[in-house]
């Protein structure tokens, strides 16, 4: 998962785009870049770690123009890596810039078709630099000397045609413009908006609505599936539909955690879906344990607050803040290795005993991935002097790998892959768990009547990929990428190269 942003001004763009990754930090914290376009000249900035560390203010000076894009990143397959930090480069044609958020499915297919019959070269192990090749294969096959949006457009649909798999990208051309794209299924989103100033209009594109409320834009539309929304340097805004046949469907999972609550996407509230999954969930409590003895529901922080409250408050029972998170923590599944996300749950929560002491609990959770921070945090209860310590997922149980740019373990990794409810609930200790439905999810978040949500991606719930190419031979070159094997030994190599480079 990454987060992606682009802006045309009047004015400096460098802290606009700063700004906005950092409220698009919870999308990637392995590494940040930007890239600024003055005139005909390009600036670049991007490393890994967190946007505060990678730009200081000497790097911000040098990030000139009214133009640029930025990006923060988390590895999708494999380890961090600072020299896959993004927006990628590449001079000809015209000189282009891309960020990249999602996975393509068919990389290894399209990186051959890149070198053998594109005659391009592939540096480092990012589909993202695939993309970006492949849509420069197809601008270029126009061979105009000066371009305009029909050309942009037409690029667009060979991307569509050739790469498969969910994506939201935004790119640059210095002198030009700036545009953003989305799959033909929706899968990743992207929104685009505009201010108003003094010297004209601006605008924004980005992954989420959030990075143009705090930055002063108007939200104007979500990037439709297929669609390339395009805005060149005097201010115009074009629009066109690249692919054939669009279907939206978004990605369920970027309302369950991913997606920041006080964002929009597709024209659903981020917030309001978790609000209504609490809803779902505590009807469920009440229709399959109606003589339930809960004393207090307790979140687990920070994302599933909103669905607990509304669960607590449509059961009738109290609302407390258990835990204490500490904020300068990461996310603990996308951590590498097994030992690095038991140390760090201890590090990142602790227990309030006043909260647990003698009561019988309900712990919330937006989700169970890998069963490891839930099976910890249900003994932190106990220790804390719980009673009873029941736990709740505000989705259904994960039993599928993600394959469109959420970097989950491998599926052997997912506590609920090949196990029953009550297995899951015998392996994570607790005394009953509840998980979600899924129609119940899908029902929450799509809200019928306020959106025009069809379907969603539910794959890693129910195993059915939307894009219709998944194959279990891919499932099982995803197995043995993700799992914590194939990382620590991607570790090591990293560790040699790094040491090599600085020797």
């Amino acid at each position: 998962m990454c987060g992606i942003v682009g802006i045309v001004a009047k004015q400096p763009v460098n802290q606009s785009l700063y700004d906005a990754l950092l409220v698009l930090q919870h999308r990637g914290q392995d590494a940040a870049g930007i890239v600024t376009s003055d005139g005909d000249k390009l600036h670049m900035r991007k490393d890994g770690g967190l946007t505060r560390d990678v730009f200081a203010n000497q790097h911000m000076v040098q990030l000139k123009g009214h133009m640029g894009i930025g990006h923060v990143r988390y590895p999708t397959a494999g380890l961090s890596s600072s020299a896959e930090a993004q927006p990628f480069y590449v001079n000809s044609p015209y000189g282009i810039v891309l960020a990249h958020n999602g996975n393509l499915t068919n990389a290894e297919e399209l990186k051959q078709d890149v070198f053998v019959q594109d005659l391009r070269h592939i540096n480092t192990e990012s589909d993202s630099e695939i993309l970006l090749n492949v849509f420069a294969h197809e601008l270029q096959a126009q061979d105009r000397l000066r371009i305009d949006e029909a050309d942009i457009f037409r690029a667009v649909e060979g991307v569509h045609r050739r790469c498969r798999g969910g994506y939201a990208a935004v790119a640059m051309i210095p002198g030009f413009g700036l545009f953003g794209f989305r799959d033909p299924y929706g899968i990743r989103p992207a929104v685009y908006g505009k201010r108003e100033t003094d010297r004209g209009t601006e605008y924004m594109i980005a992954s989420e609505s959030v990075a143009l409320d705090i930055n002063g834009f108007d939200l104007i539309a979500d990037i439709a599936p297929g669609e390339c929304v395009l805005i060149d340097v005097r201010g115009n805004l074009y629009r066109h539909q690249c692919a054939q046949q669009p279907v939206l469907s978004p990605c369920i999972f970027e309302f369950v955690y991913f997606a920041r609550p006080d964002s929009i996407i597709d024209n659903i509230s981020v917030h309001k879906a978790r609000s209504r999954m609490g809803k779902k969930l505590a009807a469920k409590i009440k229709r399959v344990w109606p003589e339930h003895d809960i004393d207090v529901v307790i979140p687990i922080p920070d994302t599933s607050r909103t669905a607990a409250l509304q669960l607590a408050n449509q059961l009738g029972v109290p609302y407390a803040e258990g835990f204490i998170k500490n904020r300068y923590i990461g996310r603990t599944f996308i951590m590498p290795g097994q030992q690095v996300r038991k140390k760090s749950v201890r590090q990142k929560l602790n227990a309030i005993d006043l909260e647990f002491r003698k009561k019988n609990v309900l712990l919330v959770d937006d989700s169970i991935v890998r069963g490891t921070t839930s099976q910890q945090i249900i003994q932190m209860a106990r220790d804390a002097g719980a009673r009873r310590v029941y736990f709740a997922s505000a989705a259904p149980p994960v039993r599928y790998p993600n394959v469109y740019g959420i970097d989950m373990p491998s599926a052997t990794e997912l506590i609920a892959h090949g196990r029953t409810e009550a297995q899951v609930e015998a392996e994570l200790g607790c005394d009953r768990l509840i998980f979600q439905d899924l129609m119940d999810l899908i029902e929450a978040v799509q809200k019928r009547g306020k959106s025009h949500v069809d379907r969603f991606d539910t794959s890693v719930f129910d195993g059915v990929y939307v894009t219709n190419d998944v194959t279990a031979a891919y499932l099982d070159t995803l197995e043995r990428q993700r799992n914590d094997g194939a990382r620590q030994q991607s570790r090591r190599d990293e560790t040699i190269l790094d040491l090599h480079n600085s020797a």
